[in-house]
């Protein structure tokens, strides 16, 4: 009898993406970085820093606003393989605010 020994590829390296929209344009850009990487580290390989002028003006305010799936994150936070990192914009206005001048607008007259 013979034995087959399989060989298995160990990789240190897992595949996320970096999502962030403005409202001109969006960006989604798939990363390759090393096992054990945060939130800010994939947000720095992204290139969107540098890309994008409204994110260099938001300085340190833009570490408080980052997530993973729609879920606010701190940026040391470590990333799992498939994660994808959104940055996210401040509101301009409270969202029940909003919801509320809606309902005002589309009201009919008395």
């Amino acid at each position: 009898m013979t034995s087959e020994t399989k060989q298995v590829e160990v990789t240190h390296y897992m595949d996320v993406e970096v999502a962030y929209a403005e409202p001109q344009a969006q960006y989604l850009i798939a990363l390759q970085l090393p096992l054990n990487s945060t939130i800010w580290q994939a947000v720095e390989q992204s290139g969107l820093l540098d890309k994008c002028t409204a994110l260099q003006a938001r300085g340190d305010s833009l570490r408080e606003n980052v997530g993973i799936f729609g879920k606010l994150k701190p940026a040391d936070s470590l990333l799992q393989p498939g994660d994808r990192v959104e940055i996210y914009r401040p509101l301009l206005m409270d969202p029940k605010q909003a919801r509320r001048l809606r309902a005002q607008q589309a009201a009919p007259d008395k």
